[in-house]
């Protein structure tokens, strides 16, 4: 049964929205962060003991992590990607909506897709620019902690969390793998069952879906063929997550304790992929819930745990969410036109060259 042509469906007003928003917010800093400061204090003891230049280099690898995402961006973007600055401000933006509304990738991804409409990124190549570099890097994150596993489990042992993580894995890879089969290869049978399916809508139409799914399946036989250019977009994918997982380890260096490399990387991977389920604005509480018992399991003193982890969140989470209100600010005040994007320049297919 579809609604009648003049009757109008629910929609929660903006100012309800914002209120939930807020609400959880507080509710998750409340219950899930608050205790972890409450934990922390009796460790306050160790800040003197921090040494300024790990804590300068841990906020270094955090920086040059944002900076490998901007050109992981503009990769998956090639050729119509704006300039570093702009996509750096962009990618602020969507950081700080995803830091701060609950399920906040799927707001995020629409305020960039605005932008970078706004910017002169055909639209095309906006949406699958977007789709790639938010799976694909979740592909990357989980093969780095399938590596790591692969590494720890025969000298740690095997604890059941990882299982469950694993297993997302091989659901996100099969579905990753498995639509790009299906659009580059099934092309035609794709676009049977999508007509199918939008004639069964009546808000879609099924020749501009056909015409996208043309599309769509050009830009990844694009991306697939130019080998250079695919290298680079896993490259900068698997710099932005080792350069932040480094950004951790830095902390707690900086608090007395060197871990090894493949424990923190399963640590890492581990929270990460519990964060990717959206229950909480960028995997608040659960990063931190996840990352410190997980720590604190493979040597780490709890107090050294506490402060590290909530450090990295600040540098993580907290700084880029004033950071992203800026740079979103910056990018409203833009006057006249919105300059239309020309191909990046350059010698090679990438926009790294």
């Amino acid at each position: 049964m579809t609604d009648s042509p003049g009757k109008k469906r629910f929609a929660m007003p903006r100012e309800i929205r914002i209120i939930l928003s807020v609400g959880c917010l507080v509710f998750v800093f409340e219950y899930l962060v608050l205790p972890q400061f409450s934990s922390a204090r009796p460790s306050l003891h160790f800040l003197a003991q921090v040494n300024p230049l790990l804590v300068v280099l841990a906020v270094l690898c955090e920086m040059t992590a944002l900076y490998a995402y901007v050109e992981l961006t503009r990769t998956v973007m090639y050729p119509y990607a704006p300039s570093r600055y702009n996509t750096l401000r962009v990618n602020l933006a969507g950081l700080a909506i995803g830091h701060v509304v609950p399920g906040g990738t799927a707001p995020a991804g629409a305020l960039s897709y605005r932008i970078f409409n706004e910017l002169g990124v055909p639209k095309e190549t906006n949406a699958f620019g977007l789709a790639a570099q938010g799976t694909g890097s979740a592909v990357v994150l989980n093969i780095i902690f399938w590596l790591a596993l692969v590494v720890s489990i025969p000298l740690r042992g095997f604890n059941p969390a990882y299982g469950f993580a694993a297993l997302a894995g091989v659901f996100l890879l099969m579905a990753f793998f498995g639509t790009i089969l299906l659009i580059t290869r099934g092309q035609r049978h794709a676009d049977d069952w999508l007509r199918a399916a939008a004639r069964r809508i009546p808000a879609l139409d099924p020749d501009r879906l056909s015409s996208l799914l043309d599309k769509v399946a050009e830009r990844i036989t694009l991306l697939i063929n130019n080998r250079r250019t695919l290298w680079w977009a896993f490259t900068w994918a698997g710099l932005n997550w080792l350069l932040d997982a480094a950004c951790l380890w830095v902390f707690l260096w900086s608090f007395g304790h060197a871990i090894s490399p493949i424990d923190l990387l399963v640590a890492y991977g581990l929270a990460n992929i519990f964060a990717a389920i959206p229950l909480t604005p960028g995997g608040l509480g659960v990063i931190e819930g996840v990352l410190i018992p997980t720590l604190v399991g493979f040597g780490v003193p709890h107090s050294q745990a506490i402060l590290a982890v909530l450090a990295y969140r600040l540098v993580n989470f907290w700084i880029p969410i004033p950071m992203g209100g800026v740079a979103y600010a910056s990018l409203q005040w833009r006057r006249g036109p919105a300059p239309t994007a020309a191909p990046a320049s350059g010698p090679g297919p990438s926009p790294t060259a």
